[in-house]
């Protein structure tokens, strides 16, 4: 395991994620909320882990701005920034929720104190069903409800979602956490009115590579080939290929790779009663006495 491309990932994630917490983007748009922020986490020498989600209000992740995408940020907004570095493929996966409606800031503190309470009482030999248990009272309490079917993950070489998940409420069935593994905790909380499930929404702008088999189209093979050398299996978005394709052809082929499967389109996940959702998020490498917080 390479603990020293987790912490300089880790490093520069949360360095990125605090301007970002200071920043008033009031009057923004996503799309350059999306280019500065992979702006600045490439200028401290790492690489972008995956599109930076800016998803807004109801949307409680998955949504990454468009080639000009014009939607910009109001003083009625909550805005959730998910931001990746990575190292060599080691990554750091990172979240803050930005409110400028004061009616929220609550629903945010909610959140940031699940991830709190959460990181609190891991270290290795943990079960990932009692840190659940932990976020879901933390956030009832505080008079919330957390999103059940939206969880933390582990994370490996070039993979963000490794195959482990740190769920948001109490569930059966779970896993122990090991030191040789880096995770990401992420707790997801709406109101009271909310439904406390995510569901999809019609809109994909993140994409992976799913295999590399070939398509027997020539153009769309040679995107493929591109999307590997550039991006290997992590996510990306049509943001990063229209600087050396053409946006109308980019669509068009990435549309026959996903056809094909060799390409996975993430759809936008919303809240199931449009109620406006908060997120907060570190990655951390277990210890015998508690973790490494590799975004502090």
């Amino acid at each position: 395991m390479q603990i020293e491309d987790y912490i300089k990932a880790g490093k520069v994630a949360a360095e990125v994620r605090e301007n970002v917490r200071k920043k008033n983007w009031i009057g923004a748009t996503l799309e350059q909320i999306c280019e500065e922020v992979e702006n600045e986490i490439l200028k401290r020498g790492a690489k972008r882990a995956f599109p930076v989600n800016t998803s807004l209000n109801e949307v409680a992740a998955h949504y990454t701005a468009e080639p000009n995408d014009e939607k910009t940020i109001t003083d009625s907004d909550l805005i959730k920034i998910d931001l990746g570095a990575q190292v060599n493929g080691h990554i750091a996966d990172t979240a803050v929720t930005v409110c400028y409606d004061p009616q929220y800031t609550s629903l945010v503190q909610a959140a940031e104190e699940a991830l709190k309470n959460a990181i609190s009482m891991i270290k290795i030999g943990v079960k990932a069903s009692d840190v659940g248990r932990t976020i879901e009272k933390t956030v009832k309490q505080l008079g919330f409800k957390p999103i059940a079917n939206l969880s933390g993950h582990s994370l490996a070489q070039y993979t963000i979602h490794a195959g482990k998940s740190i769920p948001n409420i109490w569930s059966i069935g779970s896993f122990t956490f090991k030191g040789d593994e880096a995770y990401a905790c992420e707790p997801f909380v709406t109101t009271g009115e909310g439904m406390g499930i995510v569901r999809e929404g019609k809109t994909k702008n993140i994409f992976a590579l799913a295999s590399r088999k070939r398509t027997k189209n020539e153009d769309a093979d040679m995107l493929q080939e591109y999307i590997w050398a550039n991006f290997n299996m992590l996510p990306f978005a049509l943001r990063w290929l229209v600087k050396d394709w053409e946006e109308k052809k980019a669509r068009e082929l990435l549309e026959i790779l996903v056809k094909k499967k060799v390409v996975h389109a993430y759809p936008v996940l919303i809240e199931g009663n449009g109620q406006r959702v908060a997120q907060a998020e570190h990655t951390f490498i277990p210890t015998e006495n508690g973790i490494t917080v590799t975004t502090l």
